[in-house]
């Protein structure tokens, strides 16, 4: 049996290169590991990322702290070879102590170059009574909020508090 060398030579060499994943793959991990509330497992696959880390790490707590259950996870949008848009529908405590029946879908765009993500930031659409109850505990119940949501690293503390104030929103507007 005659051995092809230059065969075994091209297998060996393209199974010793390791090949970088494409954006939908790194995007789907980065999903996973945030929506598992891993610190650690989010903070690794955030390595090359730039300053944006660290609100992620925050917001992932927050999610945590807020109950964040994935109702949906919508299909991956790419804007272009190093943008990917990933927007996951959750149910939370937050919008739930509201009492309406609304599922936020936070969008996290995520800028991939060379297989690791270096920057991302996030949107929502939140609907307009958040933003007014957020606002409303902000001006009328300061002191429920100025010590627990102060700080980069108190976010169970401020969502409790904000949910405290909701309840205090709605009961004033149903006094109306």
């Amino acid at each position: 049996m005659k051995i092809n060398w230059i065969y075994l030579f091209i297998l060996a060499f393209l199974g010793s290169c390791k090949s970088i994943p494409n954006n939908v793959e790194i995007a789907n991990q980065f999903v996973e590991a945030f929506y598992s509330f891993d610190s650690i497992r989010l903070s690794s696959i955030l390595t090359k990322t730039d300053q944006s880390k660290l609100g992620i790490l925050y917001y992932q707590k927050w999610a945590e702290c807020g109950n964040y259950k994935i109702m949906k996870k919508n299909d991956f949008i790419e804007k272009n070879d190093s943008t990917i848009l990933c927007p996951i529908t959750v149910k939370d405590d937050l919008i739930g102590a509201l009492n309406i029946d609304f599922y936020v879908t936070d969008t996290f765009h995520l800028h991939i170059n060379k297989g690791q993500i270096r920057y991302m930031r996030t949107s929502s659409n939140d609907p307009d009574i958040y933003h007014k109850a957020k606002e409303w505990v902000i001006k009328n119940y300061p002191e429920l909020i100025e010590e627990s949501c102060n700080g980069i690293w108190a976010p169970c503390e401020c969502v409790k508090a904000m949910i405290k104030g909701y309840a205090q929103f709605l009961s004033a507007e149903n006094q109306k």
